[in-house]
């Protein structure tokens, strides 16, 4: 028989060679093709049946390059795909980095939601996992790590952990930056930064040194956070000259330091923050990570950087179909929030994760933030079982529109008493003044002299005591709960419907991020086959959750 007959166009099908059978068939539509897909580790090829022309899936046989005579057995051979492993979806130079297995990475839930046992189970598993330092006090933090060196402490294991911009306690910064300097933290995600600041280009900084070759060796390394291109250029370009030479004039950096940070990038690692739980720009990932990565490419380019930067993507990616969106566009590395949230290992309340296990993929809204409630920046949280967003908005619309808290009509200082504060506004600012007298005395000045900031105070202690009930499990302020939880959340829970991960004792975050990857393997593998012309139905799209070691 000819290797083409009279049915197939001549420059339809440009073959390789033929493939012959040796055991197992090939197939060619329906569920048959579903499984060849699901062997990701097995190398399968593309093959055309010769009489119709039809493209379908076989494995094993042999081939035989350059010959297109055919057997009744045999098809014509048009495309192999080699074993694809969830290790190799992302940039395997991010691995090499950061020491990691898989390019994933669990993100730095606030107030300790991202806990040390997060983060050990994470890195025993060779996965990225940063301890969620946003919102804690040193010594809390320092404890969380006492934690995690207690265990895994003497290894080779990849962690990090979170130093959030803290632009109205820069004295916050500052304290963790030096406990990490002085624990020896390798790895810090950086988050909600608008600019950079001397204490994060301190760590970036310290401990620089060049090998005899030149090369720049990191001690520590930066995975900066960014919504933003504007912000991202400035992770991606050397830190300033003018900080770098104040840093030396302090002490805190020697001149050796500050000559290689600036000719190299503040971070080599940026996170795309798309549409996420927590602070969010709402951005879409499709139109976010293409821009970053080009800048990225850009600048580095310009600068003449030795080193790859790479360009990971975060927000809304709670499936293993979001996980290969997001490598098909191009990240290097995964980061997810939202769905370890109501992890086994997240340390948040049972009850607050029952609720987080029962949201939908609208069931989300957006609010002001504690930390910069001032400057307008929003939070996204879960709106399902809780009035905590109607309450914060309410809250933000009042402190747009009056100059104080005498300012405010009696009847909205009444709903505030009865149901946000529970207590009179004036006791709520005692408790208010005797923390900020403590913490940071000059905010207590700032707030006699502008009722405004006073105002802004007392909100932020609505706003900053609703993120610590969920953790706590107080259930008598249960609709006070502030659950940061973006969209990813709800796809998450639908995509787990009816599988063993639908029971929330059963979501390891090392389960949940094994299945991710290998589903989103399993994905890639039909769209690299579809690539090939082959007729997949779409059940070759999805993957259902199960147990892997």
């Amino acid at each position: 028989m000819s290797h083409l007959d009279a049915t197939i166009p001549r420059g339809e099908l440009r073959p390789l060679g033929v493939w012959s059978p040796n055991q197992i068939a090939p197939t060619f539509g329906g569920p048959p093709l579903v499984e060849y897909l699901r062997r990701t580790r097995e190398t399968i090829h593309v093959v055309a049946d010769p009489r119709t022309g039809h493209l379908g899936l076989a494995s094993g046989g042999y081939l035989t390059p350059g010959n297109f005579d055919t057997t009744e057995s045999d098809c014509l051979w048009m495309a192999t795909l080699p074993p694809l492993y969830p290790e190799w979806l992302g940039d395997r130079s991010f691995c090499e980095a950061h020491g990691v297995r898989f390019p994933y990475v669990a993100g730095a839930m606030a107030r300790g939601i991202a806990s040390a046992e997060m983060v050990i189970s994470m890195a025993r598993s060779q996965m990225l996992a940063f301890l969620g330092c946003a919102g804690l006090s040193p010594a809390r933090v320092e404890r969380d790590l006492n934690i995690i060196d207690g265990a895994i402490g003497n290894t080779d294991l990849p962690w990090g952990a979170n130093l959030i911009h803290s632009p109205n306690e820069p004295y916050i910064e500052q304290q963790v930056v030096e406990l990490f300097l002085a624990r020896g933290v390798s790895t810090v995600s950086a988050s909600a930064f608008m600019k950079l600041t001397p204490p994060l280009v301190q760590y970036a900084a310290t401990g620089l040194t060049a090998d005899a070759q030149g090369r720049v060796i990191r001690r520590n390394h930066v995975v900066a956070k960014v919504s933003r291109a504007e912000v991202a250029r400035r992770f991606l370009e050397p830190a300033p000259k003018r900080m770098l030479d104040e840093l030396v004039r302090q002490g805190k950096l020697t001149e050796a330091e500050a000559q290689i940070a600036s000719r190299i990038p503040v971070a080599e690692d940026i996170t795309a923050e798309a549409d996420s739980g927590g602070h969010t720009d709402g951005r879409p990932l499709t139109a976010l990570l293409p821009a970053i990565n080009d800048l990225a490419t850009k600048i580095a380019e310009e600068r003449g950087y030795e080193r790859p930067i790479r360009v990971g993507a975060a927000g809304g990616i709670g499936t293993p179909t979001a996980a290969a969106a997001a490598f098909a566009l191009g990240a290097a590395y995964v980061l997810t929030g939202s769905i370890n949230q109501c992890s086994v290992e997240a340390d948040v309340a049972d009850d607050a994760k029952k609720m987080l296990a029962g949201a939908s993929r609208t069931d989300v809204a957006r609010c002001p933030s504690a930390d910069m409630f001032e400057i307008g920046a929003q939070v996204q949280v879960l709106s399902r079982g809780t009035m905590f967003a109607a309450r914060a908005n309410l809250l933000g619309d009042l402190y747009r529109r009056h100059d104080g808290l005498h300012d405010i009509p009696d009847d909205k200082r009444a709903q505030l008493e009865k149901q946000l504060f529970r207590a009179p506004l004036d006791e709520i600012w005692r408790q208010t003044r005797d923390f900020w007298q403590s913490e940071d005395p000059e905010q207590v000045e700032k707030a006699q002299k502008n009722p405004r900031h006073k105002m802004a105070l007392v909100f932020r202690w609505y706003l900053g005591k609703s993120s610590r009930w969920p953790i706590d499990g107080d259930s008598d302020r249960r609709l006070d709960y502030q659950l940061w939880c973006g969209p990813a959340q709800g796809a998450f829970n639908e995509w787990v419907q009816d599988t063993f991960l639908e029971d929330p004792t059963h979501r390891g975050v090392v389960q949940i991020a094994l299945n991710i990857l290998e589903g989103a393997a399993q994905i890639t593998r039909a769209q690299q086959a579809r690539s090939y012309g082959v007729h997949l139905p779409a059940a070759a799209f999805t993957y259902e959750p199960t147990p892997l070691a």
